[in-house]
């Protein structure tokens, strides 16, 4: 997991920033859906993208199993 380490971090901090969270409010958010798992599994393909696109797939993602859970 060391390469992944790095653009988790900046999937945080660009989350973070893009959304007006904190640090804490991201990683709880990102823990209760998974997006940890998401991020690892798609890394080869996500790293590749901007950061906008990132931080809007992660929306979906979230918005998904936002829906899921409450279904």
């Amino acid at each position: 997991m060391s390469r992944e380490l790095p653009f988790l971090v900046l999937c945080i901090e660009e989350y973070k920033n893009q959304k007006g969270l904190t640090g804490k409010e991201v990683i709880a958010l990102f823990n209760q859906h998974r997006v940890f798992d998401y991020i690892i599994s798609f890394y080869e393909s996500l790293h590749t993208f901007g950061m906008r696109y990132v931080v809007d797939d992660l929306d979906s993602l979230i918005e998904s199993r936002q829906r899921q859970n409450h279904a």
